[in-house]
């Protein structure tokens, strides 16, 4: 499938996730459906020294629509798609390389701390060779008509316009059903630790902690 790019501009991309001499990231993933509450637990835990975090979610809204790259984003975006997965690795690529050039993320010492990426099992098979994921935080809501009105909430809190149709909600539920959720099995039980997204966010919060803490025991 072609997206309108060039064959070098993702050149650099597949040379970086198919590099096996270099060193994996220490990597903790929070996953859930959109509305359970991954992001604001992303960044609670990267407030904590020692973790740094990088939420998909955040590169994509800080990209400049105006270029290629970010034309091609919007275009999938607005539908309440997914973004292609070379799209999306190419951003997060960049990103992840910035902090480590600026020392924001300090790989010798800092685990990485992702929400929003892998989304689904290709983009978690690409990321192999550069992730060493310890641990997937599954933060579990089966109650959809919960979830929408999460999305509607945040949408009026943060001017999410996407957020606010709940046509597209419904259809990003829907694709998280059938492409990302699938990650659950790729990584298969022995790495996720389930937690109810319906418990408030410091209770959420201390079942990971106490998770981190359980597993450095165990190490």
């Amino acid at each position: 499938m072609s997206f309108g790019f060039s064959r070098s501009f993702f050149q650099p991309l597949q040379n970086q996730f198919h590099n096996k001499s270099m060193a994996r990231y220490r990597t903790y993933l929070i996953f859930g459906a959109p509305g359970s509450g991954k992001g604001t637990q992303g960044k609670t835990l990267g407030t904590i020294p020692g973790f740094f975090h990088c939420a998909c979610g955040d590169v994509f809204r800080s990209i400049d629509t105006s270029t290629e790259l970010g034309q091609k984003f919007l275009e999938y975006s607005s539908r309440g798609e997914l973004v292609p997965d070379e799209i999306t690795l190419k951003l997060w690529q960049v990103r992840i390389n910035d902090c480590v050039q600026t020392h924001t993320f300090r790989p010798a010492t800092d685990t990485l701390v992702l929400d929003g990426i892998p989304r689904n099992v290709r983009q978690a098979e690409l990321m192999a060779d550069i992730i060493d994921v310890k641990r997937v935080f599954y933060l579990n809501c089966p109650d959809r008509s919960a979830l929408v009105e999460r999305l509607k909430k945040r949408a009026l809190k943060d001017n999410r316009l996407d957020d606010a149709n709940e046509k597209v909600i419904h259809h990003r539920l829907d694709t998280y059903e059938r492409e990302s959720r699938p990650l659950l099995d790729y990584y298969g039980k022995d790495l996720i630790e389930e937690i109810d997204a319906s418990l408030t966010p410091i209770e959420v919060f201390g079942k990971i902690v106490n998770a981190i803490l359980r597993d450095r025991q165990d190490s």
